[in-house]
């Protein structure tokens, strides 16, 4: 799936490291992580905590353990790991349930990232947990945005609450939270608006959304093919109103699987799940250890 980044690092973890060409070698390492859309502050991060991890040996000698490649694995997990603040969306929704309240979700990110498709992916895996969810069409402003969501929720057998095109897109959420509370439905996910992060109304409006509807979790989407966009986006609105959490999608298609690394690393938020397919099954949680793997083999 990485290959380009794996056979780049396996060319560099064909050298014995000793105080000549350790130098060399990490500014390599560097820019290898560069080429494959991991940020520029991120790779440096990454080159130190693997310097880190193998300063005190002896050059030359290095043990399977100790190799570059194990140095470099310890650092990446130590990037996406984030123990402290991970946790299951399934746990939180169940104990949320103890409280005869919805569980809000808002979810954020730009046109053709497969927003909305990972909305129905989520409430297909609700549903297979026996939670009941409500999708909000609160992104009033793109024409056929409505329609769109409208069909993939009756794939996956799921109501919308729809509003007027250009109408309040606060007030469609907190309608389908009145709803969801009055039907005793589990999750409410509020759909928004993909317009480009620079669109100074857009962010506006968004923070509106989440003053209104005050969500238990925001969520940002965001398209693993998307290169350095990607990390503008999530930066941006995590910014603006706070990310507690990301979906990665297209990562199948994704050769350099750069963007989860720095997503992140600028969100100091984790990675719940990835796309990784067309269906709407195909939402896989997030590994580290699985895509370290994937991603140096």
């Amino acid at each position: 799936m990485f290959s380009k980044l794996r056979n780049s690092l396996k060319n560099l973890g064909k050298r014995t490291l000793n105080e000549s060409n350790m130098e060399k070698t990490f500014e390599e390492l560097e820019m290898t992580l560069i080429r494959n859309d991991v940020a520029v502050d991120v790779a440096s991060e990454i080159c130190e905590i693997t310097k880190r991890n193998i300063v005190g040996e002896k050059v030359g000698i290095f043990s399977l353990k100790k190799s570059l490649l194990d140095a470099l694995r310890v650092a990446i997990q130590e990037i996406l790991s984030m123990d402290d603040i991970s946790f299951s969306l399934l746990d939180r929704i169940q104990e949320k349930k103890k409280t005869n309240q919805p569980y809000v979700i808002l979810v954020l990110g730009v046109n053709g990232t497969g927003k909305t498709t990972t909305i129905a992916r989520l409430c297909k895996l609700f549903k297979d947990h026996k939670i009941s969810t409500i999708v909000a069409a609160s992104d009033t402003f793109r024409a056929g945005a409505i329609e769109q969501l409208s069909i993939h929720m009756e794939n996956v057998g799921i109501r919308v609450v729809k509003g007027q095109y250009n109408s309040d897109p606060a007030s469609v959420g907190y309608d389908a939270i009145d709803s969801a509370m009055a039907k005793g439905i589990d999750v409410v996910i509020i759909d928004t608006a993909g317009r480009q992060i620079t669109n100074k109304n857009l962010m506006e409006e968004l923070k509106k959304i989440k003053r209104v509807n005050n969500p238990d979790l925001t969520l940002f989407v965001g398209d693993s093919l998307a290169g350095n966009d990607v990390l503008n986006q999530a930066e941006a609105f995590n910014s603006s109103l706070g990310i507690d959490a990301s979906i990665i999608t297209k990562v199948d298609a994704d050769a350099k699987g750069g963007a989860a690394l720095s997503i992140a690393h600028i969100t100091k938020r984790p990675i719940l799940y990835i796309g990784i397919g067309q269906g709407y099954d195909d939402l896989k949680p997030f590994d580290p250890e699985w895509f370290v793997e994937k991603l140096l083999g």
